[in-house]
């Protein structure tokens, strides 16, 4: 595995922390350099540093992947610095608006599918020519479960429908570029122990809905939550082979 992904080039979004921190230290391990992409300057000074670290090298692009202009450029900054981009993992995603859906913000709900669903397309606009002209390249779109069972967690509406729209776009990318050496696949990275099932334990429960709280608390109190280091090593171990079209999950690594 230390030189799966010698000589490529790999961005992440929402690099800062989690799953995406823990991707991005994996995809350094395997060879790749990476571009960590965030809001947070110090989380991806820290991710850099421990890049750098194990002899890898890594780029900081501070970002708000909601807003397309600052995609474009985060992405022609990475392949000014790294080359082209040959690996791209759509991690980052926001999980706002929570509670009913009659009280929900029109604009946290449209802000939902600006960061879950257009970036990674706007990504996808931006980084794919280099990967058609290379003939290889491998895009992940970091899903949910919740995308399988939309009624399973209530009142998560918007964040159900934007990995629902995630992965029909992810897909259908996949059978556009079938044959071309570009892979294009779901990862539903489990229940993880993150900063966002954090949020949702120290929400008000009548804020956000009792069921929910008691679900975030309970899988929590179980012991039931699985690392970030986990999920992501699950991941690279899909990431490494051919398949397209697919629907991850850390289960069947």
């Amino acid at each position: 595995m230390s030189a799966a992904f010698g000589g490529r080039a790999a961005l992440v979004t929402g690099a800062g922390r989690g799953i995406g921190r823990a991707v991005a230290i994996e995809l350094a391990t395997g060879g790749a350099q990476v571009a960590l992409l965030a809001r947070s300057l110090g989380q991806l000074d820290e991710v850099a540093e421990a890049v750098r670290a194990q002899g890898g090298t890594a780029v900081v692009l501070l970002a708000d992947v909601g807003d397309p202009e600052a995609v474009a450029e985060a992405a022609a900054r990475a392949e000014k610095e790294l080359g082209p981009i040959n690996i791209l993992i759509n991690n980052a995603a926001v999980v706002q608006p929570v509670g009913p859906t009659v009280t929900a913000s029109p604009t946290a709900w449209a802000s939902a599918f600006a960061v879950n669903v257009d970036a990674p397309f706007h990504f996808v606009q931006a980084l794919l020519p280099s990967m058609l002209e290379s003939g290889w390249g491998r895009i992940v779109s970091v899903s949910s479960g919740i995308a399988a069972h939309p009624g399973a967690m209530v009142g998560m509406n918007a964040y159900a429908a934007t990995k629902a729209a995630l992965e029909a776009h992810t897909l259908n990318l996949a059978a556009e570029l079938a044959g071309t050496g570009i892979t294009v696949n779901v990862y539903r990275p489990g229940s993880v122990d993150t900063a966002m099932q954090e949020w949702f334990r120290n929400q008000p429960p009548d804020e956000i809905g009792a069921a929910l709280h008691e679900q975030f608390r309970v899988s929590h109190e179980q012991g039931t939550l699985i690392t970030p280091a986990h999920s992501a090593r699950s991941l690279i171990a899909h990431l490494v082979g051919k398949a397209t079209g697919e629907i991850w999950t850390v289960d069947n690594a």
